[in-house]
C-alpha cells in the first residue's frame, strides 16, 4: 500500500536539496515564476542529470508532485523517503492509462505536477527529442504550463561521468502556455514553442557561460560515448591518455578537454564540443547501411518487492526490422515504434521497458551498449521523418 505524502519528509528533502543546489550546483535564479504560486499547474523540465531536482524543488514552498522513471524509484537505497513523497513513477516510453489519471488527478486537485518530458538524461550534452504523444499529453493536461530550464548541470554530473564536478549552474522558470489558449493553438504552433524551450545542446550554452567545473579526470568514460574516431572512421578505438585527453589507437587522432569542457586538438582536426563529435558518429551510422545488431548479454530484472535488478539469465538482444528480440533463458519480442531512445549507461547495460516489465541488458561487449543506442535513435528518427 502507498503511504500518504508527508510534508515534514518533504520538507527535509527540500532542505537538503537546497543545500546540495548550492554547494555543488551553485545555483542562480534567472526567474522564477512559480514562487509561492499555488496549482493547478504543470512544470516541464529539461533533462541533464541524475540530480536535476535539486534545483528546483527548492523554487516554491507549495510541495510539487515529481514524475520520475519507475527504475529510479525501484533501485535508489531511498525507498522509505521516496514513499512519503509526492512521486509518480512510470515506465519510460510507455504510459498505461493508471500512469495517466495519477498526473492528471495532480492537476484536478489544485496541485503542481513536475514532468522531464525527455525522460532521460543526456548523454552527449544534446537534448534527446520528445514523443509524439508527449505533446498531446501536455495539452490533455489542460491546465497552464511552465518551463524551468536548466543550464550547466550536465557538467557538474554528466552521464558518462563518475561523481560530482562543482560548477555554477542556471535556472530558469517561466510560463509558456496560459491553459486558456490550449484549445485554440494549433498542435504545430505548441510543438514549436515547446521544443524552443525545452530542446538544448549543453556545449553551445557552454560558450556563453562559460563556467567552469572542478573535476580531477575531465572524460573518463566519455570514451564509451565517444566510440568511434572522427578522423579515421574505426569504431571501439578511442582510449582515456591522463586526465584529459582522448585518443585512437589506430590512427592516432587526439583532442584534449580544457577546464571549460571544450576539447583542442593535439592531433588531427579540432573537434571542440562534444556534442558535435557525438553527431558526427551519429550521422556515420546513419549513412551506413547498418540497421541490424545482436549482442550477448545478460539479463536482469526487477523484482516486485525488491530493490534493484536480479539476474534471470543469458542470451542475445536482437536489434531487426521487426524490433527487439530477447532469446536464451528469455524469449520476449519487442516493439521499437515508440522508442526515441533507451534507457542505459555508456559501457555498462541498456534497458528495455514492455508494459509492466524492465529488463537491464549487460552486454558481453559493453563497448557496443552506445552504437546500439544510436541505432534505436536511427529507427525512430527516420519514422519520424517519413
Amino acid at each position: 500500500m502507498k503511504k500518504k505524502p508527508s510534508k515534514l519528509v518533504y520538507r527535509f528533502v527540500q532542505a537538503i536539496s537546497i543545500v546540495v543546489s548550492k554547494l555543488i550546483f551553485r545555483c542562480k535564479t534567472l526567474r522564477n515564476e512559480i514562487k509561492g504560486r499555488k496549482g493547478p499547474f504543470v512544470v516541464i523540465a529539461n533533462h541533464t542529470c541524475a540530480l536535476d531536482f535539486v534545483n528546483l524543488i527548492g523554487k516554491n514552498h507549495i510541495p510539487m508532485t515529481f514524475v520520475i522513471s519507475n527504475t529510479f524509484y525501484n533501485t535508489l537505497p531511498v525507498r522509505w523517503f521516496m514513499d512519503r513523497l509526492s512521486l509518480i513513477p512510470k515506465q519510460q516510453f510507455h504510459t498505461v492509462l493508471s500512469d495517466l489519471y495519477k498526473m492528471k488527478s495532480v492537476i484536478k486537485k489544485g496541485e503542481i505536477l513536475v514532468i522531464y518530458p525527455a525522460g532521460l538524461m543526456c548523454e552527449d550534452g544534446q537534448s534527446t527529442p520528445l514523443p509524439a504523444s508527449t505533446y498531446d499529453f501536455l495539452r490533455w493536461l489542460k491546465a497552464d504550463i511552465y518551463m524551468a530550464r536548466s543550464e550547466g548541470q550536465y557538467f557538474t554530473m554528466p552521464k558518462w561521468g563518475k561523481g560530482l564536478r562543482p560548477g555554477k549552474t542556471h535556472i530558469d522558470i517561466f510560463k509558456i502556455f496560459d491553459k486558456d489558449e490550449l484549445e485554440s493553438i494549433s498542435a504545430e504552433e505548441f510543438q514549436a514553442r515547446t521544443d524552443a524551450v525545452l530542446l538544448f545542446d549543453s556545449y553551445a550554452e557552454q560558450e556563453v557561460l562559460l563556467n567552469k567545473h572542478a573535476g580531477g579526470n575531465r572524460v573518463e568514460g566519455l570514451q564509451n560515448v565517444l566510440y568511434q574516431c572522427p578522423h579515421c572512421k574505426s569504431e571501439f578505438s578511442i582510449k582515456v591518455k591522463g586526465k584529459s585527453s582522448l585518443y585512437c589507437e589506430e590512427c592516432g587522432f587526439e583532442q584534449t578537454m580544457d577546464k571549460y569542457g571544450f576539447f583542442h586538438a593535439d592531433k588531427g582536426e579540432e573537434i571542440c564540443h562534444v556534442s558535435e563529435w557525438a553527431r558526427i558518429i551519429y550521422n556515420n551510422l546513419k549513412e551506413s547501411s547498418e540497421r541490424e545488431m545482436s549482442l550477448e548479454c545478460e539479463f536482469k530484472t526487477l523484482i516486485d518487492g525488491k530493490r534493484g535488478f536480479f539476474s534471470v539469465g543469458y542470451g542475445t538482444v536482437s536489434l531487426t526490422a521487426e524490433g527487439i528480440t530477447l532469446s536464451g533463458d528469455l524469449n520476449e519480442h519487442i516493439s521499437t515504434d515508440n522508442f526515441v531512445s533507451l534507457p542505459f549507461s555508456p559501457g555498462n547495460y541498456f534497458e528495455l521497458q514492455h508494459g509492466d516489465h524492465t529488463w537491464r541488458c549487460y552486454p558481453k561487449d559493453a563497448k557496443q551498449v552506445m552504437k546500439f543506442v544510436n541505432l534505436i535513435k536511427i529507427r525512430y528518427n527516420k519514422k519520424a521523418e517519413a
